[in-house]
């Protein structure tokens, strides 16, 4: 089981920049795929992005393409997503995610997760 905790969190403007970190400890947390997931206010919880374990590959949700980027540092068992031109659609607590057993794009469905961290809050005014 890999544990997860998220930090960064906080409240910006429309078009700010936010960058939100998860460290992640347990087995085999190097070959995990991390990912980050999140949960507007009224709203289920939605797939964001998702790397490798070797930081090569990456996946998107169609919304935050071109806007955020995930990246993961192996040696520090940590993963990050900067979140660039920010939108009051982006409000939401964000999720970090990691699995074991999936790709970059199975992640992308919440069954697939094996792990949460507790959440991040982001708020965007405009």
């Amino acid at each position: 089981q890999v544990q997860l905790v998220e930090s960064g969190g906080g409240s910006v403007q429309a078009g700010d920049s936010l960058r939100l970190s998860c460290t992640a400890s347990g087995r085999a947390v190097s070959t995990a795929v991390l990912g980050w997931f999140r949960q507007a206010p009224g709203k289920e919880r939605e797939f964001v992005a998702a790397i490798s374990w070797s930081a090569v590959s990456t996946n998107y949700a169609d919304s935050v393409k071109g806007r955020f980027t995930i990246s993961r540092d192996n040696a520090k068992n940590t993963a990050y997503l900067q979140m660039d031109n920010l939108v009051p659609e982006d409000t939401a607590i964000y999720y970090c995610a990691a699995a074991l057993s999936s790709t970059i794009w199975t992640m992308a469905k919440e069954q697939n997760v094996e792990s949460w961290g507790q959440g991040a809050r982001v708020t965007v005014s405009s």
